[in-house]
């Protein structure tokens, strides 16, 4: 692609750039607005043209050089709004100010003091709606995207640990001879698992699935979170003395009243002084209009499941690989919807459509991850809806009938709300289908534990500790705040151990 720049191209424009900028300081002569005529950094990444061939990572990371001049944007505040905007209370100023030193380890345990996944939260977290929409620096020059890369250098920070083998592993205190089981794998789970075992709890991980690590395994492509980081950190759990069974469906395989009960005598089943639920939300939602059984229908769910933790991009291993679509329509547009649209390129689709009812401005997904794939060649069809789906005579999808839309007044979520053009309906040809609308909590916890409390969308209920209603069994990420973000599933896990560590203390 022409005008691509390269990784080394932008840390060596980086290093002409901080060297005076080092000088300035040297000289203690640099003002606020020199910091803030600094240029942000650009994300290194894979050229366009070649990674909508490939599932290797597409945004590459910053140099030290970059990572280094990027820090000096910061203006320091003393009163750290940024750190008002992150779920978890990263203390974002302090970790700038180290990487403005270049003592990037100890800004790595800066971050780590509160946030034990650096390294997945710089790369999926909407860090423009969070810390970054508070920084003094965006709103000084009137555009979010003009301040500090926080999620960049956050994810700098930790690769760079991790890469040079400094990673520290959190002590854990003598042995309390109390035990805790946690359900589900992913962001909330692992948070609890390491603060509760820091504690010396004695701590099992129970996951449904045959790896662990939750959405983040199962739902982020490899293109977006390489799976080693995500194994790199479970590693770390086990080294802490965590245990993690695999292939345990909880509701089927044991019930949360048989892991609190202390006379049986399973000790991966019972036995257990509390319980943390952290399934996540798993039931996808469809649309639930005619010909959506049709073979080649699918839930992003499913596909992304299938061709992230079941490898189905590999047609010539996969045990289930997915067949070759010529024109795949892609229906919604968040981050999921990205991330789907995005792999099914990867998997080798001729033509990928992004249909949306509302327009590039209204959609929920980063801007970042639409940029991307409007590079990949990905097309959008906006102010479009579906209103049935037709097929072959043997079942199979064969394309659906749109809708036309225009915006009207805005909806209780702030986005404009689409209203459809009466007669705009046409007919568009397709022969897969994938539904990326969101998910719901699924119901099999629910329905077999009794006195469990849940709303009518299956969102167990929680107190400001995240109990729930059961004595001893807490929940937090998903299962209870529906689709959300692995930051604040992290702030749902951080809550829900304080409370098990008071509870057991």
């Amino acid at each position: 692609m022409a005008g691509h720049k390269t990784q080394m191209l932008l840390d060596t424009e980086a290093e002409r750039l901080l060297k005076d900028i080092l000088e300035k300081k040297a000289a203690g002569r640099i003002t606020a607005k020199e910091r803030s005529a600094i240029p942000v950094q650009e994300m290194p990444a894979q050229d366009p043209a070649a990674r909508g061939k490939n599932v290797s990572e597409v945004a590459l990371g910053y140099g030290e050089a970059q990572a280094r001049l990027e820090a000096e944007r910061c203006l320091g505040c003393k009163n750290q709004p940024c750190v008002t905007g992150c779920p978890v209370a990263v203390p974002i100023p302090q970790f700038i100010a180290e990487l403005q030193k270049g003592d990037f380890k100890a800004a790595a345990n800066i971050i780590k003091e509160t946030n034990l996944l650096p390294s997945v939260c710089g790369r999926v977290c909407p860090q423009e709606k969070q810390c970054q929409a508070e920084c003094t620096l965006g709103k000084m020059l009137k555009d979010i995207d003009q301040a500090v890369a926080i999620g960049r250098l956050e994810r700098f920070a930790a690769d760079w640990e991790r890469d040079n083998g400094q990673v520290t592993i959190p002590a854990v205190k003598p042995a309390t001879g109390k035990r805790i089981a946690v359900i589900g794998s992913g962001p909330a789970g692992l948070t609890v698992a390491a603060d509760t075992a820091r504690e010396g709890h004695a701590v099992t991980i129970l996951e449904a699935f045959h790896k662990p690590g939750g959405v983040m395994v199962y739902g982020i492509p490899e293109f977006r979170l390489p799976k080693a980081i995500v194994q790199a950190e479970v590693d770390n759990l086990a080294k802490m003395g965590v245990t993690i069974e695999t292939n345990f469906l909880a509701g089927r395989t044991g019930t949360i009243a048989g892991m609190l009960d202390k006379s049986g005598n399973d000790p991966l089943r019972n036995g257990y002084d509390a319980v943390f639920i952290g399934v996540g939300a798993g039931l996808p939602k469809f649309l639930g209009c005619p010909g959506e059984n049709l073979v080649g229908v699918m839930s992003a769910n499913e596909y992304l499941t299938r061709a992230n933790l079941m490898k189905a991009y590999d047609a010539e291993k996969a045990a289930t690989p997915m067949y070759r679509s010529k024109i795949t329509a892609v229906i919604g547009g968040g981050n999921v919807a990205m991330d789907a649209a995005r792999m099914a390129l990867r998997l080798g689709s001729q033509e990928v459509h992004v249909i949306y009812r509302r327009t590039r401005d209204e959609m929920p997904a980063r801007a970042e991850e639409v940029s991307h794939a409007m590079e990949e060649g990905i097309v959008f069809d906006f102010l479009r809806n579906p209103v049935r789906f037709t097929g072959d005579g043997e079942g199979r999808v064969t394309g659906m009938e749109l809708l036309k839309y225009e915006l009207g007044e805005p909806d209780d979520s702030g986005r404009r709300s689409p209203v459809a053009v009466k007669g705009s309906e046409y007919m568009y040809n397709c022969d897969t289908v994938i539904v990326a609308l969101g998910n719901e909590s699924n119901p099999l916890l629910a329905r077999t534990t009794e006195n469990l409390t849940a709303d009518k969308r299956g969102r167990i209920v929680v107190d400001e500790t995240q109990k729930t209603s059961l004595d001893r069994v807490y929940a937090g990420g998903d299962i209870v705040l529906g689709a959300a973000t692995v930051i604040l599933a992290m702030g749902e896990g951080r809550r829900a151990a304080a409370a098990i560590n008071k509870l057991l203390a």
